[in-house]
């Protein structure tokens, strides 16, 4: 069974993600009770996708978030570095003429610039080695006026919810994943990726550095993840001077 650590390295973390494919989406409802349902629901309503919009789910996995993208009747490039998160999302999504599945690297896009109306991440971006580099390809390849949406684990800010869920990740999380994953080992990389992530303003900077304005951020569950968002000037030709002000709801 395949184990990343928190280096990163592409090889290592394309391997895991391939070993956890097939049971990742009971995996990821058992760990998250039940919450992932409404992480995704949330996610979606601020990506806020159109029919026609072409929009980029990138570290898609199976494809289940850019399922409820695709619902809309937006085009939806489901980007993915696992072959295996690809292929598994390929079976899944078979028949779905809204959705293309694609292997790709987050630091290094194939795509043209300006190419999407919106580009979306949900759960991993702190699995790519150089997170800004990812966000300075995203920003690249979204069109100007056009959107981020970012779900990420985060920091919450009340004391015992973080000293809790703490505790969870320590210990409730790696029996859990004992019982539902094809590959428990990797867990415990999960576990220390969200503990080693930074908190929501410190996302929120490396947005406004990657050039995205009206750049703010929404804890869901009480923190324990974070939705941030931000546009790209309509005037961008290249990433700009950090600007707007982050905007905090609890």
């Amino acid at each position: 069974m395949s184990k990343a650590d928190l280096s990163k390295q592409p090889a290592q973390v394309s391997a895991m993600f391939d070993d956890v494919s097939t049971h990742y989406d009971r995996t990821n409802n058992v760990l998250s009770v039940g919450n992932a349902f409404l992480w995704r629901v949330a996610t979606t309503k601020a990506v806020a996708p159109l029919p026609g919009e072409r929009i980029l789910d990138l570290a898609a996995g199976t494809g289940t978030s850019s399922a409820s993208l695709a619902a809309t009747g937006a085009q939806v490039v489901a980007a993915d570095f696992s072959p295996g998160m690809i292929e598994v999302g390929r079976r899944q999504q078979a028949g779905n003429p809204n959705i293309e599945f694609l292997v790709a690297d987050g630091m290094n896009l194939p795509f043209a610039d300006d190419e999407f109306d919106a580009v979306t991440i949900s759960f991993g971006l702190r699995n790519i080695v150089e997170p800004k580099v990812a966000l300075g390809e995203l920003y690249r390849v979204t069109k100007p006026g056009g959107r981020i949406v970012i779900c990420e684990f985060s920091t919450p800010p009340l004391t015992p919810i973080r000293l809790g869920y703490s505790a969870y990740l320590q210990r409730v999380m790696p029996a859990l994943a004992k019982v539902a994953s094809s590959n428990p080992a990797a867990y415990t990389y999960l576990a220390d990726s969200i503990r080693d992530w930074p908190n929501q303003a410190t996302l929120a900077g490396w947005l406004r550095a990657a050039g995205f304005t009206d750049v703010g951020y929404r804890n869901l569950t009480a923190g324990i993840v974070a939705l941030h968002r931000g546009t790209k000037p309509l005037s961008a030709t290249s990433p700009g001077p950090e600007s707007s002000t982050t905007g905090v709801t609890q």
